[in-house]
């Protein structure tokens, strides 16, 4: 029996079948775990999953792969190869470039990349997804009440807003026809099966019944974390603060270690006695292999990926859009500081090792981060495009990702990039460090053999350290060799309350912004308190302060964004 709501109750729910739409790197753990979990909801038989990939030139080989057994995903990703293997095999996942594959589906997943154009979300490849599901659910069974859970980031009010309003444009009527929920998800690239399994996920929805059914699904994947219900503007707020803190808490990082380097003082000393100080400590220093999740977080050649690039600005959206004063905004300042980081690091590298003018480069890694294929917004791109500017010659090496890869392409240099490690060095004056790969740092004394003609090594992503560069001269970001005084440390953290308590009064002024504007129902209202308790869950850290945290006086430290906290910028 489909599901049915008899006065705002759930009366019954059977799952024979799943869809999953965008199979990246999100969709596809998804889809694996929850296939491979068997799911029985209202019956005996385990509930079939099928991956949606439409036809594109750059992705359509995704669905032949999958239905092989293979999973689409490059880089290292343990165990998701085998689930995706092992579900194949036993007939519970599939996957097809036809929407009509999901008309009879219980549930949907969307997992498709949304993305900003400007000072706003840029939903083109979303709604042309929902444009195919909609479709599809025109003919779904009699009586069938879908379920669709948005795994991807969304920019806050756009679940009671735009993405309402698509469906109903269709004759889908949320609470009648479907229930439209989202959990934001959490993945990371090189640990996809381990974040699904182990970290804390938000579940939420229009409905209030929403949540409940989607705890009912993911408490069969989520075994190790949390399942925590809200609604589903909260929810929104939660995810795109989540990125926008931690690039607040890159670009503060990132002012201190500039400091530190022209200063000749080691930023990673002071930033594991600042952390122990504020009760946040990680391993990152140390080891380049460890995710940062302490208050410093780890400064490196740039900001990329999907998320952190975008997120804080779509947590602004409706109040750019409003014409809300932005000038004091932390969030969107972070941003520019972190923008500023592959010249930053350029510059690092001139003064230390001298003029890259007439020399020859060597960047190592074009994904955004270590042992993935992902290229997205990569500062090694980024960092390209100077060198290119200033007429520099360099080669790009990268053992992941394609030769093919679309943002090689974007970016223009297809030509110069390559996956032989010997050829990408053999010629190089200067290796560049700009992707923390493990096997950079496994098969270093073999890359340094290769590069013969080598003279100095610019670590941009905390690899090594001046003593793993051997007969290179070597410059590193935050790499000084003084040790911190007590009264810098004190200054750090002061600076960092200073910042944490402006991001925590910046989100609070959205939370009212947001209520006064797109609450429409008490459930849809959100609570600052409840932002601020679920996005502590964030396995990567996110302690957002009290919105009454005190302001400390000005520590005696440049930074742009401490002076937007306390308000002399």
């Amino acid at each position: 029996m489909p599901l049915s709501l008899h006065e705002g109750r759930v009366a019954s729910w059977r799952v024979n079948r799943i869809a999953v739409v965008g199979p990246g790197i999100v969709g596809m753990p998804m889809a694996a775990l929850l296939a491979h979990a068997r799911i029985r909801e209202g019956g005996d038989t385990p509930a079939h999953v099928v991956v949606i990939q439409r036809n594109s030139p750059t992705s359509g080989w995704k669905v032949p792969a999958i239905n092989e057994g293979r999973s689409p995903i490059g880089g290292v990703e343990p165990a998701l190869d085998e689930v995706v293997r092992d579900a194949v095999a036993q007939g519970l996942l599939s996957a097809s470039h036809d929407y009509t594959a999901l008309a009879d589906a219980d549930v949907v997943l969307v997992s498709v990349q949304t993305d900003r154009r400007g000072n706003e979300p840029d939903y083109g490849p979303l709604f042309e997804a929902l444009d195919g599901i909609a479709a599809a659910l025109a003919t779904r069974p009699a009586g069938n009440i879908p379920l669709v859970i948005f795994e991807s980031t969304l920019a806050p009010s756009s679940m009671t807003t735009v993405i309402r309003e698509h469906f109903a444009r269709h004759g889908l009527v949320e609470g009648r026809d479907v229930l439209l929920g989202n959990s934001p998800n959490r993945v990371m690239p090189g640990r996809l099966v381990e974040r699904v399994a182990e970290s804390d996920k938000i579940i939420a929805g229009l409905h209030p019944e929403t949540p409940g059914l989607i705890r009912r699904l993911y408490a069969r994947i989520v075994t190790r974390g949390a399942l925590h219900e809200t609604n589903s503007m909260t929810a929104e707020i939660v995810k795109t603060l989540e990125n926008a803190y931690r690039d607040v808490r890159i670009a503060y990082a990132a002012e201190v270690a500039r400091h530190c380097d022209d200063q000749d003082i080691d930023f990673f000393a002071l930033r594991d006695q600042a952390n122990a100080r504020l009760g946040q400590e990680d391993a990152a220093s140390g080891d380049p292999q460890a995710v940062p999740s302490g208050g410093l977080l780890v400064p490196m050649l740039g900001v990329g990926g999907h998320c952190l690039p975008k997120d804080g600005i779509l947590l602004w959206w409706r109040a750019l859009e409003a014409g809300v004063d932005s000038s004091r905004s932390l969030i969107l300042e972070a941003r520019r500081v972190n923008d500023t980081s592959p010249a930053a690091t350029l510059a690092l590298g001139e003064r230390v090792l001298g003029s890259f003018a007439g020399k020859r480069l060597a960047l190592l890694g074009a994904a955004y981060r270590g042992n993935s294929e992902d290229t997205r917004n990569s500062p090694t791109l980024q960092l390209a495009t100077l060198l290119r500017e200033r007429d520099i010659a360099f080669t790009i090496h990268d053992p992941y990702v394609h030769e093919r890869d679309a943002n090689l392409a974007a970016y223009g240099v297809t030509r110069q990039f390559t996956r032989d490690l010997a050829a990408a060095v053999r010629n190089a004056d200067i290796l560049v460090l700009c992707t923390p790969h493990k096997v950079y740092a496994e098969q270093w004394r073999i890359l340094t053999g290769l590069a013969s003609r080598a003279m100095g090594v610019l670590d941009g992503c905390n690899l090594l350290t001046a003593h793993d560069a051997g007969a290179l001269r070597y410059a590193g970001i935050g790499r000084g060799r003084r040790a911190p005084s007590e009264g810098l440390v004190d200054a750090a953290v002061a600076g960092f309350r200073a910042v944490e308590a402006g991001v925590a009064r910046e989100v609070a002024s959205l939370v009212e912004f947001l209520n006064a504007g797109f609450a429409r129902e008490p459930f849809e209202r959100v609570r600052f308190a409840d932002v601020r308790r679920v996005a502590a869950t964030c396995p990567t850290g996110c302690r957002i302060a009290p919105e009454d945290a005190p302001l400390p006086p000005a520590p005696s430290l440049p930074s742009r964004l401490v002076a937007r906290a306390l308000g002399t910028a």
